[in-house]
């Protein structure tokens, strides 16, 4: 062996000795949560909750930082092209790492983030007026064709949103107009800027006595809406959901990924989130990181699919 391979080698032996203490030791600094819309929402609640465990077990700073924007795509960007150190880490709905990373001008790439694991499903639901014509999505469907009926929602482009139209085109039935809003809920229908909105539940949880829940966008029936409904129930093409994970930049180390996810798994295990489930409809569950991978390519495909069959690139 000449001296020189023999310098290289020892280098070698003495850099990986130096490199598996830093993972051992993570978190050395302090780690910022990165929710990518304004404070309040159930996935913000939650994410500090897991940021106060973090802190408290693993003995660095933990701070959750609210950066709305682009429909989460400033956030979503921020944690894309942040160092792949676990320093750095997305609360994230569904559609940033799927529709965010689809098309030629997306700001966020394919393979940017990878998942720690899931640990929500919105509940997201589809109402009416309690004194609607029609009790069922198949109900509203069949009276579309011969009335207008306007829909609410918070965009078109957004999962639930696509997901509410295609159910109706699959019954047969059309919405004759459809408007985003800022805020949809008990006074969008009250007020008649609405006949059906799709919104989250916890909007509506003021006036659920006064309407009608045609079916939740949810991966089973929530606590709240029992009766209710899936999408997938009645269709089992649309089985997709609103859900929200934590999600780092790609190449993060997997012993970094495992200390996040065992200290989300135990917030999310606890009986103060399980309560939270309980009261705003919420399915609050971890789904751990190789069926999260899984989970984010099934339903990326399934967006594909639906976008195109909706028209939308």
């Amino acid at each position: 062996m000449t001296k020189l391979a023999l310098l290289a080698g020892v280098a070698a032996v003495a850099l990986g000795a130096m490199a598996a203490p830093v993972l051992a030791d993570y978190p050395q600094k302090p780690v910022t949560f990165i929710v990518p819309w304004p404070p309040g929402d159930l996935e913000d609640l939650l994410t500090r909750m897991i940021a106060e465990e973090f802190q408290k077990e693993l003995g660095a700073p933990a701070a959750v930082v609210n950066m709305p924007g682009g429909g989460g795509v400033v956030g979503g960007v921020k944690v894309a092209t942040a160092a792949p150190d676990g320093y750095t880490v997305g609360s994230f709905v569904l559609d940033i790492p799927t529709i965010k990373t689809m098309g030629a001008e997306a700001a966020i790439a394919p393979d940017a983030l990878e998942p720690v694991g899931i640990f929500l499903t919105y509940p997201f639901l589809i109402a009416t007026s309690k004194d609607a014509p029609y009790k069922t999505m198949q109900e509203l469907a069949d009276y579309s064709k011969a009335n207008n009926v306007r829909l609410g929602h918070f965009g078109y482009g957004l999962p639930p949103t696509l997901l509410t139209f295609s159910a109706m085109k699959e019954l047969g039935g059309a919405f004759a107009a459809e408007a985003a809003f800022d805020a949809v809920d008990c006074s969008t229908l009250a007020n008649g800027d609405a006949d059906v909105i799709n919104t989250t539940a916890q909007l509506v949880l003021s006036c659920m006595n006064e309407i009608t829940v045609l079916a939740t966008v949810t991966g089973a029936r929530t606590a709240i809406t029992p009766d209710a409904p899936t999408l997938a129930e009645i269709s089992p093409d649309l089985d997709l959901s609103l859900w929200n994970g934590l999600f780092v930049p790609k190449g993060t180390p997997q012993e970094v990924k495992d200390k996040i996810a065992s200290v989300a798994q135990k917030v999310i295990a606890s009986d103060a989130a399980q309560e939270i489930a309980k009261t705003t409809g919420a399915l609050v569950y971890w789904e751990p990181q190789d069926k999260a991978v899984a989970q984010v390519a099934t339903d990326k495909d399934k967006l594909v699919a639906i976008r195109k069959a909706m028209g939308v690139e």
